[in-house]
């Protein structure tokens, strides 16, 4: 049985930077459970101090220190934190003050700062993705793919529309994306609908015995996610990509970012916005 330790992330702001930078450290320790608790929005001493009290408890009951990832930027409130029985780690002061050294100047250590809208231009490109990576998912509609920057084709449930979406957040691509379904996979064809845009397309594959797991749990015990059907799927749509010398990537293994970067550094694309 694995170990399990408690973890918190910890912020006067989102937390989402902290939850970012810490899940990245954590993910090197596979070998242990971690229990995460995420809590934004500490910008009182009297939140911190309540903070403390619940995590001074957890240490008590478990008998080992939780572990603590925070963002403070308000020294008073991180200086409260600190007086917990946590093991905490300041993602912000670990670089803050390297760089006020290099840069020979004070940060102007703001609540918020990471994630707040500092391009209006980068900000309307952003939500112009995000909005057309909606309305052109899944092949819902095909008459704006000659606006679309990528087209990413795959068999049901391979990853199509997390990176379509991930790829508008993060880089504010324009993607749509387009199901292959049996009709498609017939002739080994590119569908007529995409033809015109062949250069744009991308596809995604992904282990059958991962598809089939993942149909399941949408629809268990059906055609739709039977191995024997899940497998010609994935074979036809492997032979696809073959036959068509369209780029695609497996992405059994990979997270949704990873999905995203490796599409970006296969296809060339560059990101529109500055994150």
């Amino acid at each position: 049985m694995s170990p399990k330790r408690r973890v918190f992330f910890l912020s006067d702001g989102t937390g989402i930077t902290a939850e970012t930078m810490g899940n990245s450290l954590l993910s090197q320790f596979d070998d242990i459970e971690f229990e995460k608790d995420t809590v934004p929005f500490i910008d009182t001493v009297e939140k911190a101090e309540k903070q403390v009290e619940i995590i001074n408890k957890i240490a008590e009951e478990d008998g080992v220190k939780p572990l603590v990832f925070d963002t403070m930027v308000n020294r008073e409130v991180r200086d409260t934190l600190l007086q917990c029985k946590g093991f905490t780690i300041d993602i912000f002061g670990a670089f803050i003050k390297p760089l006020e050294d290099e840069l020979e100047i004070r940060s102007s250590h703001s609540v918020g700062k990471t994630h707040s809208i500092i391009n209006s231009e980068s900000y309307k490109i952003r939500i112009e993705a995000v909005h057309f990576a909606l309305d052109n998912d899944d092949g819902a509609r095909t008459r704006h793919y000659d606006q679309a920057d990528i087209i990413i084709i795959g068999v049901s449930r391979s990853g199509k529309t997390p990176s379509c979406l991930y790829l508008a957040m993060q880089f504010g691509i324009r993607a749509a994306n387009y199901p292959l379904t049996e009709d498609d996979l017939d002739d080994l064809h590119i569908p007529k609908t995409l033809k015109i845009h062949r250069n744009k397309l991308f596809g995604l594959s992904i282990d059958t015995d991962r598809l089939v797991a993942i149909r399941n749990e949408r629809k268990p015990n059906s055609k739709y996610s039977s191995f024997r059907q899940v497998d010609m799927e994935v074979r036809g749509a492997e032979a696809l990509y073959a036959k068509e010398r369209i780029p695609s990537i497996n992405t059994t293994h990979y997270s949704v970012e990873e999905i995203s970067t490796r599409i970006l550094a296969t296809t060339g694309l560059e990101r529109r916005i500055i994150t």
